[in-house]
């Protein structure tokens, strides 16, 4: 009996990584797809269509990033320090904020709750919040109007954070550095965060994704070139190229407009913001599944 158990679950474990190793190869047939497309002529691109296997190869759009090298680079440069910069605040302020929260004794635990699940709910629009970084607090073309509004202070990470602490950090271990003389600093840095791992690191994920795929802020705040992050800088380059092709472009440059990888530079560009999040996200996967599921919001 307990042979057959044995083989049963043998069976059954082989065929779950199977499966769940099927699935995983479907959901990433896209980013292959894209890679595969990035390396084809923009001429097999319009006449078969997107195809794993290309007819002709072609590294002009590549070659175009090339040309474009020292304003790429520039444009990583921002990308990074914004995305590190702004993760590191986030990851300081948020728990900081959530500490309070999941204290019982906190007399006005309950109305910053209701703070921070309203923000979730509810905002100020586009206008009033344009006005306001731009004309009080005068952010635009600088850098910290990338890092500051929308994504430094995430409601939903507070809440994920303040819940993780509740529920996964034991009372009795707080009062029992209250009579050791421990103050609430202490308690914060050396018990609520040391114990805060995985929580913490799917919040950073969380945050250092918003803010590399970010182009909203570089949209309303950002005028100046050598602040653009690199996602506003694909834009832009997909904008100018877009142009090019065009009926209103072609009596000015002529036949140079048929050189230019049009699609093929669409794969590649989507090649270039990928890849950072490919090599980062791994790393910190086993951390997002536990905080997740430690730390998710319980009706």
């Amino acid at each position: 009996m307990n042979r057959l158990l044995a083989k049963d679950e043998k069976i059954f474990a082989k065929a779950s990584v199977f499966i769940v190793g099927l699935f995983a190869l479907f959901a990433f047939a896209p980013f292959i797809l894209i890679a595969i497309c990035s390396i084809s002529s923009t001429e097999s691109l319009i006449s078969r269509g997107y195809s794993f296997v290309p007819k002709s190869l072609s590294l002009d759009a590549y070659m175009y990033m090339l040309a474009q090298g020292k304003v790429i680079l520039r444009a990583y440069g921002v990308s990074l320090f914004v995305t590190v910069v702004g993760t590191t605040v986030s990851l300081i302020i948020t728990p900081m904020l959530a500490y309070p929260l999941s204290r019982k004794d906190f007399k006005f635990r309950g109305l910053f709750t209701f703070l921070v699940f309203f923000s979730l709910l509810f905002n100020g629009g586009v206008v009033p919040s344009y006005i306001m970084w731009t004309k009080v607090f005068a952010l635009k073309n600088t850098i910290w109007a990338l890092i500051i509004p929308t994504y430094l202070m995430n409601g939903f990470n507070v809440l994920l954070v303040k819940n993780y602490f509740e529920r996964n950090i034991p009372r009795d271990l707080i009062e029992a550095a209250q009579i050791d003389g421990a103050n609430e600093w202490t308690i914060f840095s050396k018990i609520m965060v040391s114990l805060s791992v995985p929580v913490l690191a799917t919040v950073g994920m969380f945050t250092g994704l918003a803010y590399w795929n970010d182009w909203i802020n570089g949209l309303y705040y950002i005028s100046d070139p050598s602040l653009y992050g690199i996602q506003q800088l694909l834009i832009k380059i997909l904008n100018n190229i877009a142009f090019l092709r065009s009926g209103a472009a072609s009596s000015v440059v002529g036949n140079m407009v048929i050189s230019l990888p049009g699609e093929s530079i669409r794969m590649a560009l989507a090649v270039i913001g990928i890849l950072p999040i490919l090599i980062v996200f791994p790393l910190l996967q086993k951390y997002f599944i536990r905080g997740i599921v430690m730390g998710a919001v319980k009706g």
